[in-house]
């Protein structure tokens, strides 16, 4: 099975509404200042964005399918898929049973896990579902636990919602604020067209804002122990995520352009991880049949 994901860029109509909502009252008044639109048309702009944002508080699971089918889009201009029949299969079929034992088993059109073919240590997780996890990364792992702490860490980003969060916070470029102010109550099929071509190297800026930065430090201590609870939930050693994070933390080189750069310190994880699991006992015992199918697909890793 080769490795299938969406590699064109789609944005629906309902993003680009709920994206212009965004734009504040600051910014229609220095449009007014500038000469640019009239006291009333600003009015009528604000009045309508608050109430496209009061509609759009809570994305819906389409839309935030095809928001995380952009920035998806955006990650493979950047890495290239690996393309590994066994150890694609092996990552979408733990990952699908992890995801289904979580708090959130169902997103629009479900959950994708794909491996990068990059050296670097680095992990994403696109709303709705959209899970990158790269060669480098998973060769700090050296069991199924350790593959499924990785998965658990990235599937509750998606069960939180962590990437829709940081795309609402996103810059808000000024070529989204023109679209705004020329198609945000008259917006027909053809307008959508014309703000659809506008809108794209906003969604670029938003996307790459995000994969560049990285979740917040409160996001990333949400994931870890969201992982570590369903890494209890499903039988795995939650353990198995501070041997991971004790490997990246003597591979990862400060200042570098992976998880060092959009993630906390491991050492600080560590911590975190080791006080959510409290008082459960590492596991001492290596189950054969988990160690003898990881090694057979992540062989060529």
């Amino acid at each position: 099975m080769k490795p299938r994901v969406f590699l064109g860029l789609v944005v629906s109509a309902g993003l680009l509404v709920t994206a212009c909502s965004s734009i504040s009252q600051i910014g229609t008044s220095v449009a007014v200042a500038t000469g640019q639109i009239s006291p009333g048309q600003a009015a009528a702009i604000n009045q309508s964005a608050q109430a496209v944002q009061q509609s759009f508080q809570d994305f819906t699971p389409e839309q935030e399918y095809y928001i995380g089918r952009s920035v998806a889009a955006v990650i493979l201009t950047k890495y290239r898929p690996y393309d590994d029949p066994a150890a694609t299969r092996y990552i979408n079929l733990l990952g699908q049973s992890l995801a289904m034992a979580s708090d959130r088993p169902e997103t629009f059109r479900g959950y994708h896990f794909l491996i990068l073919d990059s050296d670097d240590i680095n992990a994403l997780s696109a709303p709705g579902g959209f899970v990158f996890v790269t060669r480098g990364l998973l060769r700090c792992a050296k069991s199924e636990d350790q593959v499924a702490a990785i998965l658990c860490h990235e599937i509750t980003h998606v069960v939180l919602k962590h990437g829709l969060q940081a795309i609402k916070k996103s810059r808000i470029t000024a070529a989204l604020t023109n679209a705004a102010l020329t198609g945000v109550e008259v917006a027909g099929p053809s307008d959508v067209a014309q703000l659809t071509a506008t809108f794209s190297d906003s969604i670029n800026d938003i996307t790459s804002t995000m994969i560049n930065s990285g979740y917040s430090r409160e996001f990333e201590v949400q994931a870890d122990r969201g992982a570590v609870d369903l890494m209890k939930r499903v039988g795995y050693d939650p353990w198995a995520l501070v041997d991971v994070l004790e490997v990246m933390k003597l591979r990862l080189k400060p200042g570098g352009n992976d998880f060092a750069k959009t993630h906390p310190d491991p050492a600080f994880r560590i911590e975190v991880v080791e006080k959510e699991i409290g008082s459960a006992q590492r596991s001492t015992t290596v189950n054969p049949e988990r160690q003898a199918r990881y090694e057979a697909a992540m062989a060529g890793i």
